[in-house]
Order: structure tokens, then C-alpha cells, then sequence
């Protein structure tokens, strides 16, 4: 089974100035302040709550983090498998080293985990928005200040949703809002709070009855609820590359275009461009072009590539990249595959190790869940 590859961030001051009732620790000035009035660190204790809770899962982890103080050290010595990834210049951390550990480790991760309030959440968002990637984040609560969605309850409750993904359950994902609070007006008793952004953050899953569960009519109004999605989320001027299946189907008959089933098509600006393609017709029509890929799993497989759909070879896959690959499916179709991988077996078995991991899968109208990819016979 591939491993989860989790970023580990811990900010050491984080909350260092809350319990000496200076209500942050925003700035030089105010640190240094709450170092004098003998402030502990605290950030630390609550990112081993939740790295508590993942002891049993050790073997199928792989954390990546930084060195003096921000996680790398703490991981260690919990007995996680650890790689460290950026070394600060100074023990004395500062907001530019918690970027800096986010470019470090830019690529390299599934999921992101960290340890510190809503100003280490702004350089995270930051750093994400600079780099144009979206990888799901959760917040361990260890800040004065916590407005922003990314955080769990408590550092145990981080660690249980993190849990649920090494479980292979079932884990939906949600964009939040990333605030913060000016805390120089927060020492006045002004509460006055800022939207910096927004991250990608795992959520427990949600059956919120919209559609009746069980039976072919339930099937169909999820498929339509889900097409509808896709449709409404197609860019101008973007060619889309539509697999094989039925779930893919109903996106092609929302639009009104003709499909072909068991075969790969081509649509642009909901115009059919080219139907039943070939692999090389597949990147002489998509080359140079912005270009996103539609594609379903196999049911009771969980085969995303190298059954069926073989038009779709390793060098389009590669020439459009990983994050313009769209799953499409039903919860009912991902539970049944009972917490096996989605498989990825397009021949090329670098490129099958480069799919791996957590992949999000559109599952309904606005509706997602990370779910874990693999390698085959060699990744599962």
C-alpha cells in the first residue's frame, strides 16, 4: 500500500503569547515580550496530541517536515518515518521559515498537517496560492487566535481525520476561508477579522440525504447532480478529454453531445471536437492546448487507467499533468471497493508512482473526497 505522505509543520511560537495575556505573538516586539515574562512554547505538546492518536499507523506513513523546532525533531522521535526537508537559518523561527518549509516540501506531500493559529495559516495559504497548488490542509490548534475553517476542533480531533484517510474511509473535503484578527485592535477589545484566502481542508463525511440511497433511481440522481457539476465547472476555451464509462456518459448527455462509450471523445466549449480518438490523434488534438482529463473508475476494480481506456497513454497523461486529471464517481461506487486503492496502471511505472497518493474524487454537486491511488499489483 503506498504510503500517506503527510507535510508536518509545528510553529514554535505559535501561542506563546497567550498565556501571559498578551493576546498573540504577532510581531518581533511582542515575542520578545512574552519570552521575558517567561512564556512556554505550547504548539509542541498539542502537535503530539495529535500525532498521538496516528502511533498505530507508523508503517504507512511517511512525514516530511523541517528542523529546529518545526516538526521534524518531534516526528523522530515519536518513531514516524521522517525526512527533513528545510533547516531555518536560526532557532529563532520566523513567518518566512513556514513558508519556506512549504516550498521545501512542495510536491512531495498528500496532505498537510500543522501546528500554530491563523498567522501560520496566512503563510501556509500563502505560500499555496504563490505556488498554484491545492493540497489538503489541517490545523492542529495551538494559536491565541483561531478564526479560520482549516483547524479541527482539538489536536486529538486533527489526528482522527487524518486517521480516517490511513483507514482508506471515506473522507470528504471542503474549501474554508483562512481569517486572522488584527491583534493590535484584539489588545484594544476590537475584534475585527480579515479573509486572507481560502485552503483545501479534509472534513468528516456528511451523508446529507439529497438523493435516496439504494436502487437505480438513486443511482441516476447522483449521476445527474454530479454532471451537473462538471458542466457548470467547464472553462471557456479549455479542451476536455472525456473517458469511457457511464459515469462519464452522463456528463456528455447533460451537455447534449454524443458519446461514445467505451471510448475516449473530445469536447471544447460543449462542442463535440473529435469522437472515438486514438492515442496519437489524443495529443496532436490536445498538444499546446489548455487541456483537462474526465475519467471514472471501474467498478469493483477501482482501475482508473490501463483498463479500457488505453487511448489515454502515458505521454498525454504526462503532457497535461496530474492535477488537470479529473475522477468522477458515486460514493456507493467508491464503497464498494470495500477501502481498496484506485489503481493506476498505465504501463509506465514511473509514472504510476508519480499518480500516486491521495487524488480527489468528485463525488456529487460541489462534493468531493480524497482517496488514495496505487500501482497495481506492485502498489497495493
Amino acid at each position: 500500500m503506498q504510503k500517506l505522505r503527510v507535510g508536518f509543520i509545528v510553529n514554535p511560537i505559535a501561542g506563546l503569547g497567550g498565556s501571559v495575556a498578551l493576546k498573540g505573538t504577532d510581531g518581533e516586539s511582542i515575542l520578545q515580550q512574552a519570552k521575558a515574562l517567561g512564556a512556554q512554547p505550547m504548539s509542541p505538546h498539542r502537535a503530539s496530541k495529535a500525532l498521538s492518536v496516528l502511533l498505530p499507523y507508523q508503517a504507512q506513513m511517511e512525514v516530511f517536515s523541517a528542523s529546529s523546532g518545526m516538526g521534524y525533531e518531534l516526528a523522530k522521535e515519536m518513531g514516524f518515518i521522517s525526512h527533513e526537508v528545510y533547516r531555518p537559518a536560526s532557532d529563532e523561527t520566523c513567518p518566512s521559515d513556514t513558508e519556506s518549509a512549504i516550498r521545501a516540501m512542495a510536491g512531495l506531500v498528500d496532505l498537510i498537517l500543522f501546528a500554530g493559529g491563523d498567522g501560520t495559516a496566512r503563510n501556509i495559504c500563502h505560500q499555496l496560492e504563490e505556488l498554484e497548488i491545492e493540497v489538503p490542509v489541517i490545523g492542529i490548534p495551538a494559536g491565541c487566535k483561531i478564526h479560520s475553517g482549516v483547524y479541527a476542533i482539538t489536536p486529538k480531533a486533527a489526528g482522527l481525520v487524518v486517521e480516517k484517510m490511513l483507514k482508506g474511509e471515506l473522507v470528504s473535503i471542503q474549501q474554508a476561508d483562512v481569517m486572522d484578527i488584527d491583534e493590535s485592535q484584539f489588545r484594544d477589545g476590537i475584534v475585527k477579522a480579515k479573509r486572507y484566502g481560502e485552503m483545501t481542508t479534509p472534513c468528516e463525511l456528511q451523508y446529507i440525504q439529497q438523493v435516496k440511497m439504494g436502487g437505480k433511481e438513486s443511482e441516476e440522481l447522483v449521476l445527474d447532480d454530479l454532471a451537473a457539476f462538471i458542466v457548470d465547472e467547464m472553462e471557456v476555451g479549455t479542451r476536455y478529454v472525456m473517458g469511457s464509462g457511464s459515469t462519464v456518459a452522463a456528463v456528455m448527455e447533460t451537455l447534449g453531445v454524443e458519446n461514445t462509450l467505451l471510448g475516449v471523445d473530445i469536447i471544447e466549449d460543449e462542442q463535440l471536437v473529435a469522437s472515438d480518438v486514438t492515442a496519437s490523434q489524443l495529443i496532436e488534438l490536445t498538444q499546446g492546448r489548455p487541456t483537462k482529463l474526465i475519467i471514472t473508475l471501474i467498478g469493483g476494480q477501482g482501475h482508473i487507467f490501463g483498463r479500457g481506456n488505453q487511448q489515454l497513454s502515458p505521454s498525454f497523461i504526462r503532457q497535461i499533468g496530474k492535477e488537470n486529471i479529473m475522477i468522477l464517481a458515486t460514493k456507493q461506487k467508491i464503497q464498494a471497493l470495500e477501502g481498496r486503492p484506485l489503481i493506476a496502471d498505465t504501463g509506465d511505472e514511473q509514472l504510476d508512482q508519480a499518480l500516486s497518493g491521495l487524488m480527489k474524487v468528485v463525488t456529487g454537486y460541489q462534493d468531493y473526497v480524497m482517496y488514495h491511488v496505487g500501482m497495481g499489483e506492485k502498489g497495493c
